[in-house]
């Protein structure tokens, strides 16, 4: 039966009904106050990198908290946005295309693109219009993220430089954009990009219209809550201190650290066993999927059939998900209550980025269910 109010928090929803497969708790109040600390603190336009969470209800409350422009990444991405928006502006800022996926992409009315190949931007040379926005995509060997994202994309500061004529010359407006590589919480990651951002600008000879500083904003999985404004206020002055009188506009693009805080993940126990290893309802081919990449995060009570958390003394156990496969286990021992049972729920809080968007239904598993609360 559909709870026609929110659920006041997960545990009562728990305790109530002891769903048996795992569930998403959704507090749009909590992802409306993240936007608008966003939008107070950073010194630019942010937009929202759609990746990491395309849920409507994800959508449409940035929209309602005032964010109206969008970081995409492929034609589907754009529709979902156009569903709640059809005046919210499109970032295609995946650096490789298809010429079918740069067409669809015009005729949505995007006007901000990026490259880091010659190739690929002559895909864009008359099928965008003249006066369209192209960043050129900036890679270097930083450090202070999980993982790197510079491998896959981006170009090293002389080529960079070389590309950046290409586009002032054949009347595009020029930008840059760099990525410093997900979960990063130091700000001088960004420092580095940025003071080497105004050295390719000085080496096109060009004045750069915007700098997007990519996401990478790090959430709270783990230890002390980020310090986001530290990285918003090192931005800041960085730009200022490399750019001085010739700044660009500045743009970011948070996705994981946007909505994280939004969504908090219940897992069911279905099995302990004598050794004390624990068998799930998800696993890595579900919403726990990222964990083999970055870790487990600590943030997580197990609560008993009745609602009460379990207080025993933490024991690492192997973790299972609940498919077929062997390779369906948590990488570490998980430090879980002494006396967790079976029927017990995990509630793992910060879930709010890339469970869902990476979840299988392999096996017949996997999330599928998202519970609006009024609080987490």
């Amino acid at each position: 039966m559909q709870h026609a109010e929110p659920w006041p928090d997960p545990v009562t929803h728990l305790a109530r009904l002891a769903p048996d497969a795992p569930v998403l708790y959704f507090s749009p109040d909590r992802l409306q106050a993240t936007a608008r600390a966003f939008q107070a603190g950073f010194p630019g336009l942010v937009t929202y990198a759609v990746k990491a969470n395309p849920g409507e209800e994800v959508l449409a409350n940035l929209v309602a908290a005032g964010i109206d422009a969008f970081d995409v990444a492929s034609p589907a991405e754009m529709h979902a946005v156009r569903a709640v928006s059809g005046r919210a502006v499109l970032h295609y800022h995946n650096p490789v295309r298809s010429p079918a996926e740069v067409a669809e992409a015009a005729g949505l009315g995007v006007r901000a693109y990026s490259v880091d190949c010659a190739r690929e931007f002559d895909k864009l040379c008359g099928a965008v219009p003249e006066g369209s926005e192209i960043s050129v995509r900036l890679a270097l060997p930083v450090s202070g993220a999980a993982y790197d994202f510079g491998a896959k994309f981006g170009l090293a500061p002389e080529p960079a430089a070389d590309l950046l004529r290409a586009v002032m010359a054949r009347g595009f407006t020029p930008s840059l954009t760099f990525h410093p590589g997900t979960q990063c919480a130091d700000p001088n990651a960004w420092g580095s990009y940025i003071a080497a951002a105004a050295d390719v600008a000085r080496a096109a000879g060009v004045r750069l219209m915007r700098l997007n500083v990519g996401g990478g904003f790090a959430s709270h999985r783990t230890g002390a809550v980020p310090d986001l404004a530290a990285v918003f206020d090192h931005i800041g002055a960085q730009v200022a201190r490399q750019f001085g009188t010739r700044a660009p506009t500045l743009v970011c693009e948070p996705g994981r650290a946007m909505v994280a805080e939004a969504f908090s993940m219940a897992v069911r126990v279905k099995s302990v066993r004598a050794d004390g290893a624990v068998f799930l309802n998800d696993g890595v081919y579900g919403g726990l999927t990222e964990i083999r990449d970055i870790g487990a995060p600590d943030r997580i009570r197990v609560i008993a059939p009745d609602g009460r958390d379990r207080r025993g003394a933490a024991i690492g156990r192997v973790v299972f998900g609940p498919t077929c496969d062997s390779i369906d286990r948590l990488p570490d021992p998980l430090p879980l209550p002494g006396d967790i049972e079976e029927g017990d729920h995990l509630l793992i809080d910060g879930m709010g980025a890339y469970t869902r968007s990476l979840s299988t239904p392999f096996n017949g598993y996997g999330l599928r269910d998202v519970v609006t609360v009024a609080r987490l």
